[in-house]
């Protein structure tokens, strides 16, 4: 597949995600959006046949989403440990703001199969950053030397997954940046020396998160 029809292919996949988002994996499933003359068109474009397909494609596309943050803010170059974290999460807020963690979470039940495998890749994707962050801030002196950086990543991700489960916060209870934001602040105040710890609430008064 060339970039260009990728391209378009995203564009059309990420419509279908807001539609979702919107309306409930229910209301957006092959068969209804067959019955659209437009999203007809565009399916058989691309060949998507089945549900389990379209569902890869969507989780494909929040996963991309989630990962370009990363790398248009160069997480893995020389910038100060904690302010391209604090930058990268600051970003992920905004750009998920209008994301439904219970329209993912929805899918773990409806296609385990496509789910896993999406959650697989994404921990491994994050896993890998926050390890990279950790031995940064380690050298910096920005985070405490004693702590395990494998069990550092492995307690961030189970953080962050627990705030995307609808059941243990209700989104129409808690607001996803809510949830991210006092996730990352117990995060930075648990691995920080009181150089990092300093220098993340100085951060904190002086930019809007």
């Amino acid at each position: 597949m060339d970039k260009e029809v990728k391209k378009e292919l995203n564009q059309f996949i990420t419509t279908i995600r807001n539609m979702t988002n919107l309306q409930g994996t229910e209301a957006v499933t092959l068969d209804k959006l067959l019955a659209i003359p437009e999203f007809e068109t565009e399916l058989r474009k691309y060949r998507i046949d089945s549900d389990e397909q379209l569902v890869t494609l969507i989780l494909e596309n929040e996963r991309n989403m989630f990962e370009v943050i990363f790398k248009d803010y160069n997480f893995d170059g020389n910038e100060d440990a904690i302010d391209i974290l604090f930058t990268v999460s600051k970003e992920m807020s905004a750009k998920f703001r209008n994301l439904s963690p219970s329209v993912t979470h929805d899918y773990k039940y409806k296609h385990p199969k496509v789910y896993q495998k999406h959650l697989d890749k994404r921990i491994a994707f994050i896993n890998e950053k926050i390890q990279v962050n950790m031995r940064k801030g380690i050298s910096q002196g920005m985070y405490r030397d004693d702590l395990s950086i494998e069990l550092v990543a492995r307690r961030y991700i189970s953080r962050l997954l627990d705030i995307h489960d609808p059941v243990s916060f209700p989104p129409e209870q808690f607001s996803f940046n809510t949830l991210f934001n006092q996730m990352f602040d117990n995060f930075v105040m648990s691995i920080g020396t009181q150089k990092g710890i300093d220098y993340y609430n100085e951060k904190k008064q002086s930019t809007s998160f």
